[in-house]
């Protein structure tokens, strides 16, 4: 069954990616004089438009007419302007249009040597699809709406992947523990709407049911230096495991380079039954302010309280704090490019459950060849890992080292669909007491096949 559906997956993203003449070419780098790029903003905006007849199409960032759409990050995030942009773009009428996608097949084999007793293999294909679509209101507003749907409940499972250290939400009632969550059916429907206050000021706002609030870093699916790795991230759950949350309410502003938006979402995470819409409550708040103080550069930071993020447990709310700093370099050629990500998560529920997570990611894209790599320091509790809190000690703290290194090369190109082959390995190293039951330093590992769309390059 598994087989059949992921071949299915591979088809469709093949037919829908295979006109390649609808795909717009047109992704302006961005220059790298600060000064310039401020002063050039809206003719950049202009210049990124393309005719279509007699209609010229608005293809600005999503949420505002005067920045450059390279600044597209998840919800209503901000990336580098010179960060990589992957997909197929389409014009219908007064409507730009972008698909955006992901596949991986992939054998996924965690402690590999058998170290512990916790290790475990499959094979499966973590995904997600997305349909974007922005257009220019009067003379000052833009128009924008987002779906993204992921095949993880059929293509992965729904108990998710195997993944050491992982937690977080449940299967069949119990804790998922070394093991990634698959993702909902629909992790994202939204629409935004931005007016133009002046060239250098914007207002705007934000629904989704599902989407996300302003609340961390770009979530790690949709960062440039996590592309090319499957796994999510050990920390997801203490940095951005609300970019699915199903109710938000977004209002924000911006001034130049600077963007200040707050949110009233649901806490509450995704519950079990990947298929339906959770109930929205929208007893959740958050406030996030980014900078980006060049076109290399996106900082971030935001504070939030969570209601009841844990299915498991209800009565525990979260003080979530974060802070993030991205980078992106454009070099010379095409596709070739080098990201990094540096994220920090704290979740706070108490004087005596206190967590810190630290992630470091790179990607260096050179053409068809890739190589990237990710540092991770989680800290969690003996509960949270499955463990009777009393056999570590009350209120335990438990810290975990994960470094994964990996690569990949393009095989083929089909249409506008790049078929990559690669490979990576894990290698993790936690609190002495852990080691009985993971080993000293188990090492994981998995190889994949990555469908994706092409890259979208400068115009000559």
């Amino acid at each position: 069954m598994k087989t059949t559906i992921t071949f299915l997956c591979f088809l469709a993203t093949a037919v829908l990616a295979l006109p390649a003449k609808a795909q717009h070419q047109g992704h302006q780098q961005q220059p790298k004089d600060t000064a310039t790029h401020q002063m050039g903003q809206q003719d950049h905006s202009q210049h990124m438009g393309m005719q279509h007849g007699k209609m010229q199409m608005p293809m600005s960032h999503a949420f505002s007419r005067n920045l450059p759409m390279s600044r597209n990050a998840s919800g209503t995030g901000w990336l580098p302007d010179e960060s990589p942009m992957y997909g197929n773009m389409f014009h219908r009428g007064n409507w730009m249009l972008m698909l955006h996608y992901n596949l991986f097949l992939r054998y996924n084999k965690q402690d590999v040597f058998e170290a512990g007793e916790r290790g475990d293999s499959q094979f499966d294909a973590p995904n997600w699809f997305m349909l974007m679509g922005q257009r220019f209101i009067g003379n000052r507003g833009l128009l924008r709406f987002s779906g993204m749907i992921s095949l993880d409940p059929l293509t992965v499972g729904g108990n998710g992947y195997p993944l050491l250290f992982q937690t977080g939400e449940t299967f069949e009632g119990s804790p998922l523990i070394d093991r990634q969550h698959p993702h909902d059916l629909f992790s994202e429907l939204s629409v935004g709407y931005t007016h133009m206050l002046s060239e250098e000021a914007d207002v705007f706002v934000y629904l989704g049911y599902p989407g996300e609030p302003a609340l961390s870093n770009v979530a790690f699916m949709h960062r440039p230096s996590a592309l090319n790795n499957p796994d999510s991230p050990l920390g997801h759950h203490w940095q951005d495991a609300t970019h699915i949350s199903f109710g938000v309410a977004t209002l924000g502003v911006r001034y130049r380079n600077l963007k200040l938006e707050g949110s009233s979402f649901t806490g509450r995470e995704p519950d079990e039954e990947r298929y339906n819409f959770d109930k929205p409550r929208f007893d959740s708040r958050a406030v996030r302010f980014t900078y980006n103080p060049s076109t290399n550069w996106s900082m971030q930071a935001s504070t939030a309280f969570v209601k009841s993020p844990e299915v498991a447990e209800p009565d525990e709310d979260v003080y979530r704090t974060t802070a993030a700093v991205l980078y992106g370099n454009m070099l010379s050629g095409d596709n070739r490019y080098f990201t990094a990500s540096a994220n920090w998560g704290y979740n706070y529920v108490d004087a005596h459950h206190k967590e810190h997570s630290f992630l470091l990611e790179s990607n260096l894209q050179n053409d068809r060849f890739a190589v990237y790599g990710r540092y991770e320091f989680v800290q969690k509790s003996a509960e949270e890992l499955g463990f009777e809190e009393e056999a570590f000690g009350h209120d335990e703290t438990l810290g975990v080292n994960a470094l994964t290194v990996g690569a990949n090369r393009q095989l083929i190109e089909v249409g506008t669909v790049n078929v990559n082959l690669g490979a990576q390995v894990s290698v993790f190293r936690a609190a002495s007491g852990l080691q009985p039951y993971y080993g000293e330093l188990p090492i994981s590992g998995q190889v994949y096949l990555r469908l994706f769309p092409r890259v979208m390059v400068p115009r000559s």
